[in-house]
């Protein structure tokens, strides 16, 4: 049976089968190399998205733009102080507005009920761009990158280092699930995710092959990894008041060379960015200054070491974005 994505939101790996997140990653990497060639054709001339962001960004915003422009639809950015949505304005209501103006709406926020708002209520495809509980456009770029070095997805090993219950780890958990990988959580047990979302994966898990586990000794959980992956320890938007309590517990799931001597020699270092691995950002240098580190949930010599491929991992936000675009709303 054919694959039709069409009119359809992305809110969550959740919602999408082992078939069409492969779909949506092998449409990614045709469209890569159209992009590099330079006979990529466009599918979305005259089609208008609109950007909500309610959280800034570097990435998910100009994967969004460019892919839309590389495709030939138009875009239109709402940044935090950009709108009234859920100010003046309920959640419902801007959907009502935004989709009777735009063809597809994309969403960088908090919570997840507004995204999923957004798509019940605008009548278009939305997009989540990051919300305190998903990030799955992320994931999408994360394994075209570990295809794109490893070949496959199936029984790869992936340690998710540090908070594992932020969004990064929940849609890490999900996608490994989803995609029959080894995932291991490794963090403090308090920061392991939600246990009925811990269960849902272990049933999926259960028809693709794949293994969820959760380790509180970092250095063990690495053992043998083909991937180890973290983000940064304080989540965007929280209060500066958590910082020394976050900071005490993710200390001993730092990413650094000892770490990485227990994985495979090939293994790959990835990490959604930004990444605090040195003193060359203003936050980075409050932290030192409060805290005395100098580096945080990864170490500078790893950040930048040859099995480091962050950089190429940013760049597929552009193409696998662009992919969820043209197969939901291109011609």
């Amino acid at each position: 049976m054919a694959l039709n994505l069409k009119g359809k939101s992305f809110l969550k790996l959740l919602d999408f089968t082992p078939r069409e997140i492969k779909y949506l990653l092998d449409l990614a990497r045709d469209l890569k190399r159209a992009k590099y060639v330079g006979n990529e054709i466009k599918t979305m001339e005259g089609k208008n998205i609109v950007l909500l962001f309610q959280k800034d960004s570097t990435r998910t915003r100009c994967a969004f733009e460019v892919g839309a422009m590389d495709q030939g639809a138009h875009v239109t950015y709402l940044g935090p102080s950009g709108s009234q949505f859920g100010k003046k304005e309920s959640v419902e209501d801007s959907a009502k507005v935004l989709g009777r103006m735009y063809d597809a709406i994309e969403f960088r926020g908090y919570l997840q009920s507004d995204v999923e708002s957004l798509a019940k209520y605008s009548k278009v495809p939305v997009y989540n761009g990051l919300t305190n509980e998903f990030h799955p456009t992320q994931i999408l770029a994360d394994f075209l990158t570990i295809i794109e070095y490893k070949d496959t997805l199936k029984n790869i090993k992936l340690v998710f280092a540090g908070d594992v219950k932020n969004n990064m780890g929940n849609s890490l958990m999900v996608g490994c699930a989803k995609m029959g990988m080894h995932f291991v959580g490794a963090g403090p047990k308090e920061l392991w995710p939600d246990e009925k979302l811990i269960n849902e994966c272990k049933t999926i898990a259960k028809e693709t092959g794949a293994t969820i586990n959760f380790s509180d000794d970092l250095k063990k959980a690495c053992k043998d990894a083909d991937v180890v992956y973290t983000d940064v320890w304080v989540s965007m938007g929280e209060e500066k008041s958590v910082w020394k309590s976050r900071i005490q517990q993710l200390k001993p799931f730092q990413v650094n060379k000892v770490v990485l001597n227990e994985a495979k020699s090939d293994m790959l270092f990835m990490h959604c960015l930004p990444a605090f691995h040195d003193l060359n950002t203003d936050v980075a240098k409050d932290i030192q200054k409060e805290f005395n580190l100098k580096e945080m949930e990864v170490t500078d010599e790893v950040f930048r070491s040859k099995n480091s491929v962050v950089f190429e991992e940013a760049e597929n936000r552009l193409h696998t974005i662009k992919a969820v675009m043209v197969a939901t709303i291109g011609k």
